[in-house]
């Protein structure tokens, strides 16, 4: 408890918790095991972006 004494003073006062910020890095971790294969950052990048957004995008219901 001595050793995280400072921490739980400061959620004491402020009652912010890094939750949020860890929810963020799970996704992140995921867009990682996700993006192998990937050929540039800027995939990687959009990767995060749409499981953050929750963005879904359906298949089309037929080939043109």
């Amino acid at each position: 408890v001595r050793s995280h004494w400072s921490g739980i003073i400061h959620f004491v006062e402020t009652k912010i918790t890094n939750g949020i910020l860890e929810g963020i890095n799970s996704k992140v971790q995921l867009a990682k095991r996700r993006a192998r294969g990937y050929r540039n950052i800027n995939n990687f990048i959009n990767m995060i972006y749409f499981l953050c957004g929750k963005l879904k995008f359906d298949y089309p219901l037929y080939f043109t």
